[in-house]
């Protein structure tokens, strides 16, 4: 990717004019004045790695210097609430054979056991966030494959890691594990208490077993005890029987739950009937849990026939019926480059452009660009991110689309980037830098 050719003054104080900013990115602005799309024409006036001030109109003000953004769009720096940098990166050594979610679910398993140490790992995450970076993410939230005994690897990992991006990107982390295993308490409890060494959070993937409802009570009682969030991966399968989604709501009703719950996919939401689909979502929104929706990946997963024939259904969760009882939803990157999606470079305009076509956020927008800035970071528990105000932070995306269709028709590569008030490198690493890992 290139980088905008702008120039930014030495004494850190000027603004942007010309710009067309959301309604979903935007907060504590008067008098700003909003297309049917949900754009208004604005200036941004930066001082000392802060937004000073936002101002309506798209003639700049006499402070500072001021530089012509020719009306095109700018976004709060990307906030990704649901990836797997362990994973990433993978694909050239491990395939999935036949695009399967099974084919998936062995092909990594193999890969770890055979590949995953902690250079691998860390080589492999280190390139997944230089790309996160290099497309405009602020904030992402990474799942850790914590099996035996892969959690003593990636988890100390991931800390150093963190500590290395800080300032970059802020990291967060949650385990990912089978829900039946937590069945080994032994295994669990310690496992939770690594977690929370590490300052993760506690996550799972659920499915139907007998005793889900038990299973996750061992998880709440074990947040609850640990002051831990949870983060689970839900009903990732077009089977009308799967309800964990229903049953996570309903645990955390039942124990009051006052920390934040962020449930991925709820796939099989999409295929229940009406009734079913009713109930559950008032359960999620009188529980407080925020969804996030992984088009790319579902769409690529879901329906996957070994008999050759068309897949039938998107794969995605009923985000507009979410959205319309108050529940906080996100779309995210999800799997890049491995058996569980083969392609991907966690650049979220991508994602937000695929959700887009698949989810029709649009005819309205509505507030749908808030699903990869401010409702992820709320999810998060990240309260400076994800919006443009008056006193925060200076961490902007400039496109040169100035309307909806023209931001989402191309793949905006020539996008400029600005961190505390500063120009960023834009420039994506190298897939040959990880070509020795490739190697089986």
């Amino acid at each position: 990717m290139t980088q905008a050719s702008i120039a930014l003054p030495a004494s850190g104080q000027y603004t942007l004019a010309n710009l067309r900013l959301h309604r979903a990115h935007v907060a504590d602005v008067e008098g700003l004045s909003f297309d049917t799309e949900g754009f208004a024409r604005a200036q941004v006036e930066i001082a000392d790695g802060r937004i000073a001030a936002i101002r309506p109109g798209g003639d700049a003000s006499p402070a500072g210097a001021s530089i012509d953004c020719r009306g095109g769009i700018a976004f709060p720096a990307f906030v990704d609430c649901h990836t797997h940098i362990d994973k990433g990166h993978i694909w050239a050594r491990r395939p999935n054979p036949d695009g399967s979610f099974p084919g998936a679910l062995n092909a990594v398993g193999e890969d770890r056991r055979a590949n995953w140490s902690a250079d691998d790992v860390a080589r492999r995450m280190e390139f997944s966030l230089a790309s996160a970076y290099a497309h405009g993410t602020r904030a992402l939230r990474t799942h850790l494959d914590s099996v035996a005994p892969q959690e003593d690897i990636s988890w100390p990992v991931f800390s150093a890691i963190r500590e290395r991006w800080q300032g970059r990107i802020e990291l967060q982390a949650a385990c990912l594990f089978g829900i039946d295993e937590a069945r080994n308490e032994s295994w669990f409890n310690r496992l939770a208490d690594v977690v929370a060494r590490h300052r993760g959070i506690l996550g799972a993937v659920t499915y139907l077993v007998p005793d889900l409802d038990a299973l996750l009570d061992r998880m709440f009682v074990k947040a609850i005890a640990l002051g831990l969030d949870l983060d689970f991966h839900a009903d990732e399968t077009d089977d009308v029987n799967a309800v964990s989604l229903d049953r996570i709501a309903a645990t955390a009703l039942r124990h009051g739950f006052e920390g934040r719950i962020l449930v991925g996919h709820c796939c099989s939401l999409a295929r229940q009937p009406d009734d079913a689909v009713k109930a559950t979502l008032d359960k999620v929104a009188r529980a407080g849990l925020s969804v996030v929706s992984l088009p790319m990946c579902n769409m690529y997963l879901q329906d996957r026939r070994a008999d050759a024939t068309t897949p039938r259904w998107r794969g995605v969760t009923l985000l507009h019926e979410m959205a319309a009882r108050g529940v906080n939803v996100a779309v995210a990157a999800d799997n890049t480059r491995d058996p569980f999606y083969a392609y991907g470079d966690l650049d979220v305009l991508e994602v937000y452009r695929e959700a887009t076509r698949i989810l029709h956020f649009d005819h309205p927008v509505g507030l749908w660009p808030a699903t990869v800035a401010a409702n992820p970071a709320r999810a998060m528990g990240l309260p400076d991110a994800g919006t443009l105000t008056p006193g925060a932070g200076a961490d902007l995306v400039l496109f040169r689309g100035r309307s909806l269709t023209e931001l989402l028709s191309r793949p905006e590569s020539r996008r400029t980037l600005i961190r505390e008030g500063k120009l960023i490198d834009a420039t994506v690493p190298d897939y040959q830098d990880l070509d020795d890992l490739m190697e089986l």
